[in-house]
């Protein structure tokens, strides 16, 4: 896996260091690889909300365009 080199404002490195310190997270990879996914997902989300917006129908409810969205998210590498 590629190593990346980042760095942090103190707020956002202490906010960081306690997540990566709880019960959910073993570090802080875990919690910005987490962030990482989150965004994904919402990003491919708000693509297909307005691709709706614009016409494009769907007969799929929210949670069938949820449950595929997190679906093509892991497929893609999150």
């Amino acid at each position: 896996m590629p190593r990346q080199s980042i760095s942090f404002p103190p707020p956002n490195d202490d906010w960081l260091r306690a997540q990566g310190e709880s019960e959910k997270y073993t570090s802080k990879s875990d919690v910005v690889n987490d962030l990482i996914r989150k965004a994904r997902e919402i990003e491919t989300i708000r693509t297909r909300l307005i691709q709706v917006e614009n016409g494009h129908l769907t007969s799929q409810g929210r949670a069938e365009i949820l449950a595929e969205t997190k679906a093509e998210v892991r497929r893609n590498g999150a």
